[in-house]
């Protein structure tokens, strides 16, 4: 094997190499921008990764390479199966989870660095050892926090706000006793205790679940992003106490891009980072002085819906989460085709937040081969609203809800959403009358131009094309 070995960590073929590999992220990255790219995109990333897998394997000094060699086979074989198994719908989970795994390898390898600086039985120099101990409180914090989303994505655990009594006091213990152990390490960089750092990596653990379980699941996909920056962060700071230049780009990318994505996501939702962070919002639905019995609304059947539908002009599709569980973008793509045929203009509103992940939405409608020129954005579509014959909400609970802009009371008061409420008629596809993700009533229910179609959204959806075209 030691033929393989022919690049030196730090040379110059190994950097231009390196160099490669994160130029291929970044070409990657921009062509995941668009739906009709972002397929391209990935391969290119995926290419990227290779080469530097590659790169780091042939470096000089590499060995275990039987661990290497199981590792790489074991975790090629989960990904493909998980690549073919995991439903859309659990999209989100496998992010958080696969951020949490990539948090975790960055702690190992934290811890790994700290153990052969001790071998060594010479100070570990500080430009090494403070990336090495930023690494593994980050990447455990990530790793356990990532773990928590997952599980509430999941529903192995309640999505409410989980706290326990002096939650804020505990963190601030905790942090104050992992920089206090930094530090301490820092001044005995010659002699560093394995037993503190491992310390650390236990407190950061616990840091990380603590911060996430009192967070609702409807703050989960801002949850996720800003932990995906974290993990980001770590690998950067491992880069440079391994040396490695595609670490450290890659890492400073996946940072930047998930700080700027966890920003931008919490504006939409007309929030603070620190209020998603520490204010519970999110929880299970709460039994409320309005309940939906005491509230009327009209309900219709799929034929009727077909009707109004099929004698406008202007229809927009607002689909969400509950399209995605029903796997309903196809059978909504039919009868948006029908409507077409009888040249209806469709179009659909796509909301910042809707989904459980950023693009949710985005991603599903392209498996129906909707063009992406009928995607709208929220601020796009809104001022079209009030000349929409009827809008079609599919499964979209929370950034359709008028309380947003209506009640200053309402937990989401502020947060901009798809003005649907603003329509001539208004169709509303979902099996209940239950609240959504954020645990709240939806004020849109109850408008007089609304109507409810219950029922699973890809038979509703199948049963208005089919009644479509018997007109």
């Amino acid at each position: 094997m030691t033929l393989l070995a022919v690049l030196k960590p730090g040379g110059e073929a190994a950097t231009a190499l390196y160099i490669v590999a994160f130029s291929l992220f970044i070409i990657g990255l921009k062509r995941g921008t668009h739906p009709t790219t972002a397929k391209q995109g990935n391969m290119v990333a995926a290419v990227g990764m290779a080469v530097a897998v590659a790169t780091t394997l042939l470096l000089d000094g590499m060995g275990n390479w039987g661990l290497i060699i199981i590792g790489l086979g074991v975790g090629s074989a989960i990904g493909f199966v998980a690549s073919v198994r995991v439903q859309m719908t659990e999209m989100p989970q496998m992010v958080a989870l696969y951020n949490g795994v990539g948090g975790g390898a960055v702690a190992l390898i934290a811890w790994s660095e700290l153990r052969h600086g001790i071998s060594s039985g010479v100070d570990i120099p500080l430009q090494e050892l403070i990336p090495t101990l930023l690494a593994a409180v980050v990447g455990s914090v990530s790793f356990w926090g990532s773990n928590i989303a997952f599980a509430k994505l999941q529903d192995l655990i309640p999505t409410k706000p989980l706290a326990v009594p002096g939650q804020q006091v505990i963190n601030v213990v905790l942090l104050v006793g992992i920089f206090a152990a930094c530090v301490d390490l820092t001044i005995n960089n010659g002699d560093p205790s394995q037993a503190l750092f491992i310390g650390i990596l236990i407190a950061a653990a616990l840091l990380g679940n603590l911060v996430v379980l009192p967070i609702g699941g409807a703050d989960m996909p801002v949850v996720i992003s800003l932990l995906n920056a974290f993990t980001g962060l770590s690998a950067a700071a491992a880069g440079f106490a391994l040396d490695n230049v595609a670490l450290i780009v890659a890492g400073t990318i996946v940072g930047s891009s998930g700080t700027i994505l966890t920003m931008e996501m919490a504006t939409a939702m007309n929030r603070s980072v620190g209020n998603v962070l520490f204010a519970g919002f999110g929880g299970a639905p709460a039994a409320t002085a309005g309940s939906t019995e005491q509230r009327p609304y009209v309900s219709i059947t799929a034929q009727d819906a077909a009707i109004k539908l099929a004698y406008a002009d202007t229809v927009v599709i607002v689909p969400g989460y509950g399209l995605a569980v029903a796997q309903a973008q196809h059978a909504i793509k039919e009868v948006a085709n029908e409507l077409e045929k009888r040249g209806i203009t469709v179009s659909y509103a796509i909301h910042p937040v809707a989904g459980r992940m950023p693009g949710h939405m985005n991603v599903l409608l392209a498996e129906a081969d909707v063009p992406y020129e009928q995607l709208r954005e929220m601020e796009e579509i809104n001022p079209e609203m009030p000349r929409t014959d009827v809008a079609v909400v599919v499964g979209a609970n929370d950034v359709t809800n008028p309380a947003a802009k209506n009640d200053p009371d309402s937990p989401i008061a502020g947060m901009p959403i798809i003005e649907v409420d603003q329509a001539q008629q208004v169709i509303v596809i979902k099996r209940s009358m239950s609240p959504g993700f954020a645990g709240i009533d939806n004020d849109l229910f109850y408008e007089p131009n609304t109507s409810m179609l219950f029922g699973d959204a890809k038979k509703a959806a199948a049963d208005i094309a089919a009644e479509i075209q018997n007109l």
